[in-house]
């Protein structure tokens, strides 16, 4: 038998275990609106027994530990789908800054029409202007109508080319800081592996150090794809690309740019040296849009000026002036970063060269050419005409951007209900806190009546002894 005083240690012993049990709780409670904290719980069981003649006896109740209600299946689903978000929603940033470098009100279908401004405005205009100067070649205020909006056509395609261009260096910066930003967490993780396998190697636990981790692991995974490997000693090992980045207490290595050509970044391990093809995050959703929708937008801007300066120049230089000159150009440049308007005309709307006949004024060939270009289908623009060809440019955008608005989405809709799984598994719930809260209690007040009684119990004995 334990006797009265093992009685007594077993009730102060279950008083000790029940206090700290409340204390855990109440570190629940105290967190329930923590961001990414989890919920503990004290881990008990019955005390070694005690051998006797009559058999096993118990001795009460001990802790063995504090413990995390966590998922780690959860945990990594989540992980793996922030990168999937933080791709897409930088895809949507990115292309959302494009679309409006244009200018136009892009639809959202692959078929495209777009509103009449931007280009699209300014390229009917030139054709309308060239039409109107074939009905009356010699009319100086349609030949000033017709530079004017030549000038704004090639000003509305130097603006496009900037704004595009600025669109690339943001997103380069994007790229840079977002770098920047990794590799600040992976070695925060790298320090919390290593308190953590400190206090786990001293037979603690480092819960929330653990809480602290994970939510550094998620932030990085908005940035990059990441995974995260669990060792036996408390640390978890961080790859990224197949490259290793943290082991245990140590960050091995890191991120850097650098230049793949053209001043466009890309990522490598720095110390491996290592080019990382990310699959996801917002590193890749950057690349994705500037190598990709951005990059053949250019394109297409820089196709489209090009080849509207070459097929108007072609038929205008063999027109001939007010003034019976021919030979010259319409158009400057060679794309839309640099397309503008002989600088001749803007002064002398008379060198306008409308005409098929040195001499007759009245001439309106080359001007109705001109402006039979606007129904011409080019070969350079896959057989499109110039506004047939900029609306399948917009209206592909509008598709795209179309495409990742709805992904995003339907990643936001994932992400919330892994989170609702987590916060089933992990969440405080004050409900059941509270009830807990009120089981301790009562174990507590009956494990202080088992003490009363053994104090009355002892002190029957001591007056027992006295007479």
């Amino acid at each position: 038998m334990i006797g009265l005083f093992g009685t007594l240690d077993l009730a102060s012993n279950s008083l000790s275990v029940q206090e700290e049990a409340m204390e855990v709780t109440g570190q629940n409670l105290a967190n329930v609106n923590t961001t990414g904290y989890t919920r503990q719980q004290l881990e008990v069981q019955a005390a070694t027994p005690l051998q006797t003649p009559i058999g096993q006896e118990g001795t009460g109740v001990e802790a063995t530990g504090i413990s995390q209600a966590t998922d780690a299946l959860l945990n990594s689903q989540i992980q793996a789908e922030n990168s999937v978000t933080g791709s897409l929603t930088a895809q949507q940033t990115a292309l959302q800054n494009t679309e409006t470098s244009l200018n136009e009100q892009i639809s959202n279908t692959s078929t495209g029409t777009a509103s009449p401004s931007g280009i699209t405005a300014d390229l009917a205009n030139l054709f309308g202007s060239f039409q109107s100067l074939s009905t009356d070649p010699s009319n100086l205020t349609d030949r000033q109508s017709l530079v004017a909006n030549a000038q704004q056509l090639a000003t509305e395609f130097n603006q496009v080319s900037s704004s595009l261009g600025s669109v690339n260096t943001q997103l380069n910066q994007s790229i840079q800081n977002d770098v920047t930003s990794s590799n600040q967490d992976l070695t925060q993780i790298a320090s919390l592996n290593q308190q953590i396998i400190e206090a786990q190697g001293d037979g603690g636990s480092a819960n929330d150090l653990e809480d602290e981790r994970e939510q550094a692991i998620e932030n990085l995974s908005n940035y990059v794809n990441v995974t995260a490997t669990a060792q036996s000693n408390g640390g978890v090992n961080i790859g990224i690309g197949g490259v290793t980045m943290v082991s245990g207490g140590t960050a091995t290595d890191s991120l850097e740019t650098y230049d793949a050509g053209g001043g466009q970044l890309q990522i490598q391990a720095q110390n491996a040296g290592t080019h990382l093809t990310l699959s996801s995050g917002s590193i890749e959703g950057d690349i994705t849009v500037r190598d990709g929708a951005l990059a053949t937008l250019q394109t297409s801007v820089n196709t489209l000026a090009s080849q509207l300066i070459t097929q108007v120049n072609g038929i205008y230089s063999s027109g001939y002036d007010l003034n019976g000159n021919t030979g010259a150009d319409f158009f400057t440049g060679t794309d839309a970063s640099n397309i503008g308007v002989n600088s001749a005309l803007a002064n002398d709307p008379g060198a306008v060269q409308a005409s098929g006949t040195a001499g007759a004024t009245g001439d309106n060939s080359v001007a109705l050419k001109l402006a039979q270009l606007a129904n011409t289908n080019i070969p350079g623009l896959s057989n499109q005409t110039f506004s047939q060809s900029w609306a399948q440019t917009v209206g592909d955008l509008g598709y795209t951007v179309s495409e990742v608005n709805q992904q995003v989405t339907n990643s936001a809709s994932a992400n919330q209900m892994l989170s609702n799984q987590r916060q089933s598994v992990s969440g405080v719930s004050i409900d059941q806190e509270m009830t807990n809260l009120m089981q301790y209690e009562k174990s507590y007040e009956a494990s202080a009546q088992i003490v009363t009684s053994l104090n009355q119990m002892l002190q029957t004995i001591v007056d027992m002894d006295d007479t």
